[in-house]
């Protein structure tokens, strides 16, 4: 049985920081890619940061030089570094593992205001 659970979500203000956290259960953590997505209120789910099982990384164009995704495969853990946060970057984040198939977290709420 796999399972995700997602910390560390929370309310910001405009240009502070989170760092969202993603302890995975199972033994295929090392095997597979994993990383976060979001879902802002009114708006389809979206791919905000991957890392394969080699390291390699990708991120939606709106978070670079802003978001640093990291796993610690001997801690079966995913993290999202996020800085300099932004209005729009309001959302429901949900870390996913992917291997053969996907898996989900339950979700973060992160809410960036003043």
């Amino acid at each position: 049985q796999v399972q995700l659970v997602e910390s560390g979500g929370g309310l910001v203000q405009p240009g502070g920081s989170l760092r969202l956290s993603c302890a995975i259960s199972g033994s295929i953590f090392r095997l597979a890619t994993t990383g976060w997505y979001r879902q802002a209120p009114g708006k389809q789910r979206e791919l905000v940061a991957s890392i394969t099982r080699g390291g390699s990384i990708n991120y939606v164009d709106s978070v670079k030089g802003r978001f640093t995704i990291g796993r610690d495969n001997a801690k079966n853990t995913v993290y999202l570094q996020m800085n300099s946060l932004k209005r729009e970057d309001t959302a429901v984040y949900y870390c996913y593992l992917d291997l053969l198939r996907e898996y989900w977290g339950q979700g973060t709420q992160v809410t960036v205001s003043s």
